[in-house]
């Protein structure tokens, strides 16, 4: 007797996805990430300051402001006096050895070049300076 190898065909539609695979996948993701995510999290250990060690605003030293500027290549003025390079440098060098807490608010119109004012926060930097403020002119057009 002969067998015969007939398949039943199936041409309906599935009723139902298999979301085995999908429900896997979701896991392993959700695993991954619950691994990975305190990983992630890298901070720079810092000691805070402790509330009672903050310095409050009537105790912090007096600190004085004073004005440079640049108006040109080696023209530069210190309040309302014009000085050259080394009368810049001179002055700076002084105000520095005096030990004043000083802050430097550096003015530049914006004609100068670019150049001439980082050559007075040279100046001010190899002074022994570091308080410094650029100031800028707040444009009203929106």
């Amino acid at each position: 007797m002969a067998r015969t190898f007939r398949r039943n065909p199936r041409l309906t539609a599935l009723a139902e996805p298999n979301v085995t695979p999908l429900i896997d996948l979701a896991f392993s993701l959700l695993i991954i990430f619950m691994i990975t995510t305190p990983l992630l999290e890298q901070t720079i250990p810092i000691e805070l300051p402790r509330e009672e060690e903050r310095e409050t605003p009537g105790t912090q030293p007096d600190v004085r402001y004073q004005t440079v500027g640049v108006e040109g290549p080696g023209m530069f003025f210190y309040g309302e006096e014009r000085l050259d390079y080394e009368g810049m440098r001179q002055r700076l060098e002084t105000l520095a050895a005096s030990g004043e807490n000083v802050v430097l608010n550096v003015r530049a119109s914006r004609t100068v070049d670019y150049q001439d004012v980082v050559d007075l926060l040279n100046l001010i930097m190899g002074s022994g300076l570091s308080k410094i403020s650029l100031d800028t002119q707040v444009d009203s057009r929106q």
